[in-house]
């Protein structure tokens, strides 16, 4: 989906991949070679699921000299009023209304709504069919699952997990893992 994204938006000549499985289509070798193709490269992506290493790998490539692009599908929705900071993907489908704010290094996946004056912070994933309402905020390195609802004015504090097709009306702290409708918290997670 990043690849197809990226040749969308019409901006580069060529995509490419570094993949340590060197037999995918376009890859032209392994992350251990990142550094190797700075002269050939201006622009890095890093298209990794999990946060974490989607980040590191983010802020590796930057250190190293490389542009980190945003990239946003042709058919999502974006306010020209929101803002997307760089490292981030925004697929199709997805809607981004006014006065919100969207971090670094986040996924915003197929069919998202994210609606007015949200925010967020980096290292986000919101996964395809997300609902957010107004002025909800999602902290770092959290991950809200498939479909999962957020009503207006609600915080979802950093590392949460909350589970597919859940519905949060009340505001959930860090480190937790949250399912249900209404969503509760199931566990505490490691920091």
């Amino acid at each position: 989906m990043v690849a197809e994204i990226a040749v969308l938006m019409n901006q580069w000549d060529e995509v490419s991949f570094l993949d340590d499985n060197e037999d995918l289509t376009n890859t032209i070798g392994n992350t251990s070679k990142y550094e190797l193709f700075l002269n050939r490269y201006q622009y890095a992506f890093s298209a990794f699921g999990d946060n974490r290493l989607r980040t590191e790998w983010n802020s590796r490539l930057k250190v190293a000299g490389y542009s980190i692009p945003t990239l946003v599908h042709p058919n999502a929705i974006i306010s020209s009023q929101s803002s997307i900071d760089e490292g981030t993907v925004v697929m199709p489908g997805a809607i981004i209304n006014c006065d919100s704010s969207i971090g670094k290094h986040c996924i915003i996946n197929t069919a998202v709504s994210v609606d007015h004056d949200c925010t967020i912070n980096n290292s986000v994933h919101l996964s395809p069919g997300v609902r957010l309402g107004g002025s909800v905020s999602v902290d770092e390195f959290s991950w809200i699952g498939l479909g999962a609802k957020v009503i207006n004015n609600v915080s979802i504090g950093r590392g949460v997990i909350i589970a597919a097709g859940s519905v949060v009306t009340k505001n959930i702290p860090n480190y937790v893992m949250a399912a249900g409708v209404p969503a509760k918290i199931k566990k505490q997670l490691g920091v």
